[in-house]
């Protein structure tokens, strides 16, 4: 290849689990679920609102790890904008002419 190496664009996804999932992402996930199994099972589902209430804990934990662009899955970009919004942002000059710059006030 002429002394030219490529790395391949999905790198990072063969460290995932079915390249898309984190341990942590279904372990919440199976939690989820769990808690939806156990309520489906012991609840007895007599009402429209009982059973989506009872189904809720999965279907959240579902949507949370669902994969989306820019971002590992939903969580991941949850999380980031919720610590941009709530951190001190801080913006560093570091442009062409940092250096260059003298105070002309007088």
């Amino acid at each position: 290849m002429d002394g030219f190496y490529l790395i391949p664009a999905n790198s990072k996804r063969s460290l995932l689990i079915f390249g898309l999932f984190t341990k942590f992402d279904l372990i919440l996930f199976g939690i989820g679920l769990g808690i939806s199994l156990l309520l489906v099972m012991f609840v007895p589902l007599t009402n429209t609102w009982i059973t989506v209430a009872a189904v809720l804990p999965g279907l959240i934990t579902g949507f949370l790890v669902m994969p989306v662009q820019y971002h590992h899955n939903v969580l991941t970009g949850l999380i980031a904008m919720y610590e941009f919004f709530t951190t001190r942002q801080k913006f560093v000059w570091r442009g062409w002419c940092s250096t260059d710059e003298q105070s002309n006030a007088k």
